[in-house]
C-alpha cells in the first residue's frame, strides 16, 4: 500500500520521465483512500440502464462500489426480494424484473478528452452472466427510439462475458450503421490475477492492449470518408453488468454471486 502511494506521486511529479513511451500522465486515480469513490473523479449511473440488463445500479452504496486497501472494488449482488431504499432513491429486486445490484463509474462532465492512452490494471469477476467493462463514450450521446439505436462513438477498451471465460474483447462503435468493429485475444483464465487493459488512441488509429500486447487495431485509413468519429471528447467507464444481450446469452449462474470487478488503478496519458 506505501509503495503504491510512493509510485503514484512519482507518477504525477514526474510523469514525462517516468512515462516517457506513453507521453505525460494527465489523469489517474490509484485508489488509495478507504471509502467510497471520490466525488472529484466519478460519478455513478442509476437504474435500469442499458441492454436489458438485469442488474440495477445503485448510487453511493459502499456495498457495489468502494474502495479498500488501495483497490476499487464494483460488486454484484444477488438481493433479497424485497425493496430497498438507500439515500432516498427506492428500487425494487426482483419485484421489478431484477434480483441483482451492481453499479457503474463514470468521468462524464468531470474528465473528458479528446486521444490519449488509459490504462486500467483490474482483476475480473469470472461466472455464467458476468459482464464487466472498462470503456468511453462521446459527450454526444443520445438514446435511440426503445433502447435499439443510439447517436454516439463509444471505444471498449475491455470486456469480458463469463459464458466465454478464455476470451477478452476489444470493441468499436463509432454510430454509424455497419460501422462496428472488434477482435479478441485467447487469455486462459484470465480472471486468476491482474492485468493491464490499455487503448492507445490517435488521431488516425485506436489500438488495443493486453498487458502490452497489441491484438485489435482501428485505423481512420478503413473507414469511409466523414465517418470517423473520433476527434471529440470521450468519458471513462467501469462498470459490472449482470446478463443482458451479450451478457446472459447463455443465463446467470445465481452461485457466483457476490462478484467483484477489482481496479487497481486506472491512468490517462497524453498521446506522443
Amino acid at each position: 500500500m506505501m509503495m503504491k502511494k510512493i509510485l503514484a506521486g512519482l507518477l504525477l511529479l514526474f510523469p514525462v520521465i517516468v512515462s516517457a513511451q506513453k507521453g505525460k500522465l494527465i489523469w489517474s486515480d490509484e485508489f488509495n483512500t478507504d471509502g467510497l469513490p471520490d466525488p472529484k473523479k466519478w460519478r455513478f449511473e442509476e437504474g435500469f440502464v442499458r441492454h436489458r440488463e438485469a442488474q440495477y445500479y445503485t448510487k453511493n452504496r459502499y456495498r457495489n462500489a468502494h474502495v479498500k486497501d488501495g483497490h476499487l472494488v464494483i460488486r454484484a449482488i444477488k438481493e433479497e426480494p424485497l425493496r430497498l431504499i438507500k439515500g432516498g432513491t427506492s428500487f425494487v429486486t426482483s419485484d421489478s424484473g431484477g434480483e441483482f445490484t451492481s453499479a457503474c463509474l463514470n468521468t462524464e462532465d468531470i474528465f473528458e478528452f479528446v486521444t490519449g492512452r488509459v490504462e486500467v490494471r483490474a482483476k475480473l469477476p469470472h461466472g455464467r452472466g458476468v459482464w464487466p467493462a472498462i470503456w468511453t463514450l462521446g459527450n454526444n450521446l443520445a438514446w435511440g427510439p426503445g433502447d435499439s439505436s443510439w447517436v454516439y462513438s463509444e471505444i471498449d477498451i475491455m470486456e469480458f462475458v463469463g459464458h466465454d471465460p478464455n476470451s477478452i474483447h476489444a470493441n468499436i462503435h463509432p454510430g454509424y450503421e455497419g460501422g462496428s468493429r472488434g477482435g479478441k485475444i485467447t487469455v486462459e483464465k484470465p480472471w486468476e490475477d491482474f492485468h493491464v487493459y490499455a487503448v492507445d488512441w490517435k488521431k488516425d488509429r485506436i489500438d488495443f492492449y493486453f498487458d502490452d500486447k497489441l491484438y485489435f487495431s482501428y485505423l481512420r485509413k478503413d473507414v469511409p470518408p466523414g465517418k470517423w468519429a473520433y476527434d471529440t471528447p470521450q468519458y471513462l467507464l467501469l462498470n459490472l453488468a449482470i446478463g443482458g444481450d451479450w451478457g446472459g446469452e447463455q443465463g446467470i449462474d445465481p452461485t457466483v454471486f457476490p462478484a467483484d470487478f477489482v481496479i487497481d488503478y486506472v491512468r490517462v496519458y497524453e498521446t506522443k
